[in-house]
C-alpha cells in the first residue's frame, strides 16, 4: 500500500512539473510570435480597395468591417469544443487558445483535454505539431517541409477571425468562380496554395476548402466549416467552426471549436496563461 502511495504521488508531482514546464514554454513561445511581426494598425480599411474584386468577395468585405477599420495586427482567441485523435475514435472535450500575428504570418495553438495537451504553430516560418500525454509524454512532434506548408494554410484559414488581413496585399489574391465563390490564393515563401471559399446567402464565409498533406506525400481534401457570425470589436467574424477531411470514404470531422473570447491588438497571453 505504501509503495502505491508513493507512486501515485510520485506521478502527481511529475504531473504537476510538467504543467508547469509547458505553460512556462508556450508563454515564451507567445511572447517569441508576437516579437516578430510588426503592427500594421495604421493602415484602414476603405471601400475603393474592394475595386476589381470578385463581387461575392467585395460582398463579404462589406459585410464584415466597417470603412475606415484599422488593420489588425495581433489576435488573441480562446475557444472550447470537440476534438478526435483519429477519424475512427470518438470526440472529446477540448479548451484552446490560439495567438495570430498578422503582417508576419505565425499563430501558436495549444489545446487541452483531460488526457493530453497539443501545441499546433507556424513560428518563424516553421510549422510544427507537439502532443504530449499527461503534460509529461511527447508522443507527437511533427516538423518539416509538409508541416511548413500545412500549419501554414491553417493560419490564412483562420484569418477569418481577422479578415483585414485577407484583403488583397503582397501575398493575397482573389479570382472569381462564380457567385457565390471564390478562389483565394497565397504564396509567401515559396509556398503557394489556393483556397476555394463559398460564401452563404448573408455574404459570410460558409467554407474554405483546398488540399492539405494528411500524412507524408499524401494530400487530401481539406475543409473549415463556419458559421454564427457576431461581431468583436466591430468586426464580423465566425464563432463556430468544423474542421474536416474529405476522403472518398466520405467526409470525417474532427475538430468543431465554438469561439468564446476574442481580444484584437493586445499583443500578450490571456491571463489564464500565466
Amino acid at each position: 500500500m505504501i509503495i502505491i502511495i508513493a507512486i501515485v504521488s510520485l506521478l502527481i508531482i511529475v504531473f504537476i512539473a510538467g504543467t508547469i514546464s509547458l505553460s512556462r514554454r508556450f508563454n515564451q513561445q507567445v511572447k517569441t510570435l508576437f516579437s516578430l511581426s510588426q503592427n500594421i494598425s495604421a493602415s484602414t480599411f476603405s471601400y475603393p480597395q474592394l475595386d476589381g474584386l470578385p463581387a461575392p468577395v467585395q460582398r463579404y468585405f462589406k459585410h464584415v468591417l466597417k470603412e475606415g477599420q484599422a488593420y489588425v495586427s495581433y489576435v488573441s482567441l480562446k475557444h472550447d469544443g470537440q476534438f478526435k485523435t483519429g477519424l475512427d475514435k470518438g470526440w472529446i472535450d477540448i479548451k484552446g487558445e490560439q495567438y495570430f500575428t498578422a503582417q508576419k504570418p505565425g499563430f501558436i495553438w495549444k489545446g487541452t483535454t483531460s488526457m493530453f495537451t497539443a501545441r499546433d504553430m507556424y513560428i518563424a516560418d516553421q510549422g510544427r505539431l507537439v502532443v504530449l500525454l499527461f503534460n509529461v509524454f511527447k508522443v507527437a512532434d511533427g516538423k518539416g517541409v509538409n508541416f511548413n506548408e500545412g500549419e501554414l494554410q491553417r493560419w490564412l484559414g483562420e484569418n477569418v477571425w481577422f479578415p483585414t488581413n485577407l484583403l488583397p496585399g503582397e501575398h493575397i489574391s482573389w479570382a472569381a468562380i462564380n457567385d457565390s465563390a471564390a478562389q483565394l490564393s497565397f504564396n509567401y515563401k515559396g509556398i503557394a496554395f489556393a483556397y476555394r471559399v463559398s460564401f452563404n446567402a448573408a455574404d459570410e464565409i460558409a467554407t474554405m476548402e483546398t488540399t492539405r498533406f494528411m500524412e507524408a506525400g499524401v494530400r487530401e481534401t481539406w475543409i473549415i466549416r463556419l458559421n454564427d457570425y457576431k461581431a468583436f470589436n466591430g468586426i464580423l467574424v465566425p464563432t463556430v467552426c468544423e474542421v474536416l477531411w474529405r476522403l472518398k470514404k466520405g467526409d470525417y470531422p474532427y475538430a468543431r471549436f465554438h469561439v468564446r473570447e476574442i481580444m484584437y491588438d493586445e499583443p500578450n497571453y490571456f491571463k489564464a496563461s500565466k
